[in-house]
């Protein structure tokens, strides 16, 4: 009997934690090299490398969520300790929060987009299930 960590994986387990900082980096859950997404935001329908099926990928608004969430999570107590700290005038507290509640959400979307199509993948959701292998396209 052996005691290695690859023992105790079921066969075909899926590890949840490298696929999901496979897809921060927007690549393929599975292989890591190909992309998940072209032109900003639509998923390709398979990966380039590996030729996992990504048509199976339902994000929906979860991204949309999780980018608010995380924004305005740090935007928000930041906008606090900026105020009492240093009393900007209004309108320059306005233009830098803007731009920096932009930029963030423009940055963050995609990842979460990744990290949610990758999730998926991971926990065999939707069409990533047990009946279709990884990495055969359909």
């Amino acid at each position: 009997m052996t005691d290695s960590p690859a023992a105790t994986i079921p066969e075909g387990d899926r590890p949840t934690m490298p696929a999901l900082a496979k897809g921060w980096r927007c690549r393929c859950p599975e292989c890591g090299k190909g992309k998940i997404l072209h032109s900003y935001l639509k998923v390709n329908s398979n990966c380039s490398h590996c030729g996992l099926d990504l048509t199976h990928a339902r994000a929906d608004d979860g991204p949309a969520y999780l980018t608010i969430l995380i924004v305005g999570h740090i935007m928000a107590p930041l906008m606090h300790v900026v105020y009492f700290s240093w009393r900007p005038e209004p309108l320059v507290m306005f233009t830098v929060f803007t731009i920096g509640c932009i930029a963030s959400s423009l940055y963050l979307l995609p990842r979460m987009k990744g990290i949610v199509i990758a999730y998926q993948w991971a926990r065999r959701m939707h069409g990533f299930g047990k009946d279709t292998p990884a990495g055969q396209g359909q």
